[in-house]
């Protein structure tokens, strides 16, 4: 094994309140043990508290969070905008994320009725309950118990501008467009590597003005038909994920297509991450 020390740029900053709805790009956010503050934090659901998303209701990418000091503001087509308090909640209750069903808070009739009405199927908001503990795969996180709240598996996950760079010269090739960062839904996209080099990384240490942050990265990022989907209309085509198929095969995960590395928190909770910060990564091959 070849260990190779490098250093790169916190390029951009991906922050998704509601599982499988839009993204906001803050120039900062709160690093916490699960991931980024308020990142998957809601979630979709139906009245039997089995998550929504994109896969089946790709007009959830229509769905735009705006975060104000004490409230989530979302709007979609057609909708006026549905203000969610950033400190209060409703019923407990439980629902599934994947395999794992966690307790959650349900948001209430208003909420509920704002996805149901734009969804045009009965569902429900429900925000996740800090008090549960749901951790990531202990297969791919070894010793370290990582939790996370709704998102898909791991509390963060990190790909890079070149990899993009890459990824939309192949699709030039191929005479289709461009794609932009938001089809992957990152949380971190590093700039100064090269293409894919994040595949190798092992750790990530950023420079933060509270000290260090120690990210781990854990297992590459499996991908669905979600990036095929463009966040400013809400329409499935074949691209990226056919030209994807193509080169990103990744043996780690049972020859499934790749983008990004899921990230585990290793130090540095409660510490500010923020756009133009240098990060130090070691690589392994």
């Amino acid at each position: 094994m070849t260990v190779t020390d490098l250093s790169c740029t916190l390029a951009a900053i991906g922050l998704h309140p509601v599982k499988s709805c839009g993204a906001l790009a803050p120039r900062e956010a709160l690093l916490t043990e699960t991931g980024l503050d308020l990142d998957r934090a809601w979630m979709v659901t139906d009245p039997q508290g089995e998550m929504l998303t994109q896969r089946e209701l790709p007009a959830m990418a229509l769905i735009r969070p705006t975060m104000r000091l004490s409230d989530l503001v979302l709007r979609a087509p057609g909708m006026l905008g549905l203000h969610l308090s950033l400190d209060a909640v409703e019923t407990l209750t439980r629902v599934r994320v994947w395999d794992d069903i966690v307790r959650a808070w349900d948001m209430g009739a208003l909420a509920a009725q704002w996805f149901t009405d734009y969804l045009g199927r009965p569902a429900r908001l429900v925000r996740f309950d800090p008090d549960e503990q749901r951790l990531a795969d202990r297969q791919w996180t070894g010793e370290a118990e990582a939790p996370t709240a709704f998102a898909d598996g791991f509390p963060l996950l990190v790909t890079s501008t070149a990899s993009l760079a890459e990824l939309n010269r192949r699709l030039a090739e191929g005479g289709h467009a461009p794609v932009g960062p938001d089809r992957f839904r990152a949380n971190l996209v590093l700039d100064g590597l090269q293409a894919f080099e994040e595949d190798h990384i092992d750790e990530l240490v950023l420079d933060t003005d509270g000290g260090p942050v120690r990210l781990k990265l854990v297992k590459p990022c499996s991908r669905c038909q979600i990036p095929n989907i463009d966040p400013a209309t809400g329409t499935m085509g074949a691209e990226p994920g056919r030209t994807l198929a193509g080169f990103r095969s990744d043996a780690r995960v049972g020859g499934a297509v790749t983008f990004g590395m899921n990230a585990i928190v290793l130090e540095g909770a409660d510490r500010l991450l923020r756009v133009g910060q240098t990060a130090h990564a070691s690589l392994k091959f």
